[in-house]
């Protein structure tokens, strides 16, 4: 299932969700200028990895841009290619703007970020000796997922349920949706070498989780959970 819409209105401009989807995309757009080497120091420097985190290994002379932790942050912001951009972009895009305006635009940022940082943690301590980086803002949006559950667990999603070459179009409850895509993310981390490069599917899990705690403290006090029609 593609989500490509929601139908829950906000009352405020979502300008932390703009300006984190412009930050992504610019930076990916700055990787798509780089040479092969260049961009293989970029990702190593500016990437996640729990080998040099964990003070197991270190980069190589050159590399060490940032310090070590500032990696949880930065690696967000960084993408592998086209499609693991968009489809990023694509859940930020449909969910954040509805959890920002539970929260305000300073405590989103706040949350969304450590969602990020506590999704990387969660890969990172299943493998502390990797030293494969880790990028892209799947761990933050996967606690994006994770509080709008708890928000608006009965609002319409609008998705795509590709069947062959064909595209079914549907609108499902964001429950469903969210709980099946949770699932999928549990089942294919239960499949996965951490170690290995790949999907860092246990950042999903990871991210997902802290969403749903996080929300309770960072929404506003007058925001109740669990809102919309059933």
């Amino acid at each position: 299932m593609i989500p490509v819409a929601d139908d829950t209105p906000t009352r405020i401009l979502p300008l932390v969700t703009w300006a984190l989807l412009a930050a992504c995309v610019a930076a990916f757009v700055w990787q798509l200028g780089l040479d092969p080497r260049t961009h293989s120091a970029v990702i190593h420097a500016f990437g996640f990895i729990p080998a040099v985190v964990f003070g197991h290994a270190e980069l190589a002379p050159g590399l060490s841009v940032v310090p070590a932790p500032v990696t949880l942050v930065t690696s967000m912001f960084l993408h592998g290619g086209w499609m693991h951009l968009i489809s990023n972009m694509l859940y930020l895009w449909v969910f954040a703007n509805n959890v920002e305006d539970a929260m305000g635009h300073g405590r989103f940022l706040a949350f969304y970020l450590l969602c990020g940082v506590i999704a990387a943690l969660a890969h990172g301590l299943a493998a502390p000796g990797s030293q494969i980086p880790m990028i892209g803002a799947s761990g933050a949006i996967s606690g994006v997922l994770g509080a709008y559950l708890l928000l608006h667990p009965w609002s319409r999603i609008t998705v795509v349920i590709p069947l062959g070459i064909l595209l079914y179009p549907a609108r499902l409850p964001a429950g469903l949706v969210l709980v099946v895509w949770f699932g999928l993310q549990l089942l294919s981390s239960a499949g996965v070498d951490p170690d290995e490069p790949g999907v860092a599917f246990l950042a999903h899990v990871g991210g997902f989780i802290a969403g749903m705690v996080l929300v309770v403290p960072f929404r506003k006090r007058h925001v109740r959970l669990f809102r919309g029609r059933r």
